[in-house]
């Protein structure tokens, strides 16, 4: 079966930084909705009209990945506001209750960067934000998309590859 959507992928990929640090291994396939939010655009542009058995390596700059660093999403936040027990690595879906910085998006993911007795550092970028990626992929199996997931846009409850979620360095980013 040939990748065009909407399908479902499984892929295997190794991500490295492009100084050839890697960054995340997927060694177990995870299935992706194709022509939904599940892949970054780059990625599914490769995958497509490919099948089973398929490996690409591509290159990915900032903005094909997951955009350019912005310094305007780093700020404070009174240590007060937030529990006992904060520390770097720690996130919010959203402002901290209590939050007293203007103008931020409601809607990000923010990291606790660095904690200091008066006040906290949040970063809203994504932990990748500013990267050239290196991405080798395979794609182990295309299957036909659900109904639910066709009516989703997604195979599962999240984005997987497009919205990696932030973790401390040294964990895997799926």
């Amino acid at each position: 079966m040939l990748i065009n959507p909407p399908c479902v992928v499984s892929l295997v990929w190794r991500l490295h930084d492009a100084q050839g640090q890697l960054i995340d291994e997927l060694t177990d396939a995870v299935e992706f909705f194709v022509g939904g939010e599940d892949l970054l655009p780059k990625v599914e542009e490769a995958l497509l009209d490919q099948e089973a058995g398929f490996e690409t390596e591509l290159h990915l700059e900032p903005e094909h990945a997951f955009g350019e660093y912005d310094s305007d999403l780093v700020f404070f936040e009174p240590r007060s506001i937030f529990p006992n027990g904060i520390e770097a690595g720690m996130q919010f879906d959203g402002l901290p209750p209590g939050s007293q910085t203007p103008d931020m998006p409601t809607d990000a993911i923010y990291t606790v960067t660095e904690v200091y007795p008066e006040h906290v550092v949040l970063d809203g970028n994504h932990p990748l934000a500013g990267i050239a990626l290196r991405l080798a992929l395979t794609v182990r199996d295309v299957r036909e998309a659900s109904e639910q997931e066709i009516e989703a846009g997604s195979v599962g409850s999240a984005p997987a590859i497009s919205v990696l979620p932030a973790k401390p360095p040294g964990t895997p980013l799926h």
